[in-house]
């Protein structure tokens, strides 16, 4: 069967990940950390797309956000890709590739699965055991979103606005959620979503987006097709 092509839709939250090839460490130490955010934030500006969460894992990241136009996306992660294992390859005197394949990535719902896709990234280090709490985190953006820290990189969602009237409104009750945890089935279609790149949201929300695309959106049913009357 023919890989599907990756799903991009103006205009609506992007949950990506781009892992390491085999596993393999990306992030060797703080330079190479804050590198990659640098180029996140010149790219995302010049590629038109908002990041609106992170987080770096030694072997992976994770990040969440909407391109303005249906190349924006594309164009954000190869350039930042690239322009990362050039100077990665250049510091640890290396050659070769640096990813696993092509980035994969869907589109969420947003008033369903956005603030629970935030609160899984930033319990992804707590879930690995690097941390205790998400907020002694330092590579995600949950720190900006508890009042902790400022990022420039981060474009707020509306989602995180409707929070609270305030900004302490918000971050109490952002904080409060990410406590609170997300369910396990929230947890695995999160991920799995992604990775095979379905649609992540209820019939009415994936019937709208089917009508501004051709490429199928759900996973089909297995066997042959039903025969016409």
């Amino acid at each position: 069967m023919a890989r599907l092509p990756r799903l991009t839709i103006p205009g609506h939250a992007h949950h990506v990940i781009q892992r390491g090839n085999n596993g393999q460490t990306i992030f060797m130490d703080r330079e190479d950390h804050e590198m990659l955010l640098a180029l996140l934030q010149q790219y995302a500006l010049s590629t038109r797309v908002a990041v609106h969460a992170y987080v770096l894992m030694p072997n992976h990241f994770h990040l969440l956000v909407t391109p303005e136009t249906a190349d924006s996306l594309p164009r954000l992660m190869q350039s930042v890709g690239r322009a990362y294992v050039r100077s990665f390859n250049r510091k640890h005197s290396r050659t070769g590739t640096l990813w696993e394949g092509r980035y994969r990535a869907t589109v969420l719902q947003e008033d369903r699965y956005l603030l629970p896709c935030m609160a899984y990234m930033d319990l992804n280090p707590v879930r690995a055991g690097l941390c205790l709490e998400p907020s002694e985190y330092e590579w995600s953006s949950h720190g900006h979103y508890i009042g902790r820290r400022h990022d420039r990189l981060v474009a707020p969602h509306p989602a995180y606005w409707q929070m609270g009237n305030t900004p302490f409104a918000r971050e109490e009750a952002y904080g409060a959620a990410v406590h609170a945890g997300i369910p396990a089935g929230d947890q695995r279609e999160l991920t799995e979503s992604a990775f095979r790149g379905w649609v992540l949201g209820d019939p009415a929300y994936v019937s709208e987006l089917q009508r501004k695309t051709d490429r199928r959106l759900t996973k089909g049913r297995a066997g042959r097709p039903a025969r016409e009357k």
